[in-house]
């Protein structure tokens, strides 16, 4: 399941593909957006995933520092988990439950609410003007403010290391990443730690707009869960004053992820 945008859409979305070495004096951007995903998760229901993210970004010299809290509406089985995907999820309040008990009864509800808070630091570790080539390391943690009982989180922290590099030829850029993620485990929703990983391309039509394919993977969270894989294309452009947008859609490969998304974003650097 989509957590944000993939390191390709962030990267022609936010400017990236290139250190922000020169923003010594600090860049701060704020954005937000409008997502929708749906699919059935290897379920016999279809779950809907609608979200409205609110993003902080600040740039420091080789440093990124990113934010983002998302208010979440989701309609369908309480085992489908917003940025996990379907779970053995026994909690007897769980979205659409009457409760009496603990119970692993696929029913359908919807709940909203604010989602999980995921902060970020990645460090711009390698990059060599000549060649064009960067390597960045970031770390992530997610603060588990979603209200599991509504099926909007799982009430647990998660942590990730995530590895990505860069290669620019002309006009295209070409990214690569891959990542550890440490899940926490709740006494209703048990959850292994995970591998992932990206491929995308990135290629700027011109001084205002950039256009790019994404593919990301991570391994199945438990053994009752399923792998994720995700193709997007997306839109990016820069508008007037210090404001960017970004379109994009996706379509999943695995009953992990969602059958189709679409969403559009808008960032501006202050």
């Amino acid at each position: 399941m989509r957590n944000a945008i993939s390191a390709a859409c962030a990267a022609a979305f936010l400017g990236a593909g290139a250190p922000a070495l020169g923003a010594e004096q600090g860049i701060w951007g704020l954005g937000t957006g409008i997502h929708y995903s749906s699919g059935d998760y290897g379920t016999s229901q279809t779950t809907t995933i609608g979200s409205i993210p609110f993003t902080a970004r600040y740039d420091r010299g080789p440093w990124t520092f990113k934010g983002s809290i998302p208010w979440l509406e989701v309609s369908g089985p309480a085992t489908v988990i917003p940025g996990v995907g379907v779970v053995n999820n026994t909690n007897p309040r769980g979205r659409g439950r009457s409760g009496g008990g603990a119970t692993t009864t696929t029913t359908t509800g919807t709940a909203s609410g604010i989602g999980d808070l995921v902060l970020s630091a990645t460090y711009a570790a390698h990059y060599d003007r000549a060649s064009e080539l960067g390597i960045d390391l970031t770390g992530k943690v997610k603060v588990p403010t979603a209200d599991e009982d509504k099926g909007l989180g799982t009430g647990e922290t998660d942590y990730a290391a995530i590895v990505e590099a860069y290669k620019t030829i002309d006009r295209l850029t070409l990214l690569g990443g891959i990542g550890r993620h440490f899940l926490g485990s709740s006494t209703f929703i048990p959850l292994n730690d995970v591998w992932s990983g990206s491929l995308g391309a990135s290629y700027r039509v011109d001084d205002r707009d950039s256009a790019g394919l994404t593919f990301d993977a991570r391994q199945r969270v438990s053994p009752s869960a399923f792998p994720q894989r995700e193709l997007t294309a997306f839109w990016s452009r820069k508008l007037d004053r210090g404001w960017k947008g970004q379109a994009y859609v996706l379509k999943g490969f695995a009953d992990g992820s969602p059958d189709w998304g679409a969403g559009l974003s808008v960032v501006r650097s202050l």
